[in-house]
């Protein structure tokens, strides 16, 4: 049963992202709101087939940020981007610039949602980052980072990167820590049926050192998802 629930949802993801990916290729010529709510539509799309076929629903807690905020997220699934985007509404996210180039998802990422980072770039990134960032910022959208760069497994050692308080630094807002347990349901192919927790965690206000903004941002998220894969 768990093999055909995640068959059919992975079929279902891959029907959805083609098919609408097509039908709304002329949306990539219009103004960005069109393919914002497009975009939004196929990620509610993609949540109404996991909690329909893979049995997999969603609850949040905590209090949703609204406006001009950094949001530092854990990373473990596809899942993450998913949701975040449809629950914080039209945010720009930080990602890897080689992911605007897959078909269909990139070029609509890129046109709503990217804030693109070249990681081989160095300093030359921050600040292009920054820049993306602080234009969404004024538009009074958050802004979403995944700090460890990159999806980690249940149980990991955390691998938190410099790039987050680099942002932080630089763009003198309150960073809101999120938490999360989508690894324990959403694990590659194989999706187990259960409910994902999506936790806003208590806002780190703005204006910290580095030395004292990175260890308050891991323990938060690690802690936070520590009790929620427990």
């Amino acid at each position: 049963m768990l093999f055909l629930r995640s068959a059919l949802f992975t079929i279902w993801f891959a029907a959805i992202t083609l098919v609408m990916g097509v039908l709304a290729l002329p949306l990539l010529l219009g103004p960005r709101w069109l393919a914002v709510c497009f975009s939004a539509f196929w990620a509610r799309t993609a949540l109404w087939g996991l909690k329909v076929f893979a049995r997999i629903d969603m609850r949040i807690t905590g209090a949703v940020p609204k406006g001009p905020f950094l949001v530092a997220s854990k990373h473990m699934s596809t899942w993450d981007t998913l949701a975040i985007y449809v629950v914080l509404v039209d945010p720009g996210i930080v990602l890897k610039r080689s992911l605007l180039l897959i078909p269909f998802f990139g070029w609509f990422v890129g046109k709503t949602t990217a804030i693109p980072i070249d990681r081989a770039a160095g300093a030359s990134a921050l600040r292009s980052m920054t820049k993306a960032a602080q234009d969404v910022l004024s538009e009074n959208r958050p802004v979403v980072i995944f700090p460890e760069g990159t999806r980690q497994k249940p149980g990991a050692p955390p691998a938190y990167k410099p790039g987050v308080a680099g942002l932080y630094g630089q763009l003198g807002v309150a960073c809101v820590p999120v938490a999360h347990n989508s690894g324990a349901h959403w694990r590659g192919f194989w999706k187990h049926p259960g409910t994902i927790t999506l936790a806003f965690l208590e806002p780190i206000p703005p204006g910290l050192k580095r030395a004292q903004f990175m260890p308050i941002l891991e323990e938060r998220i690690e802690t936070a998802t520590r009790a929620l894969l427990a």
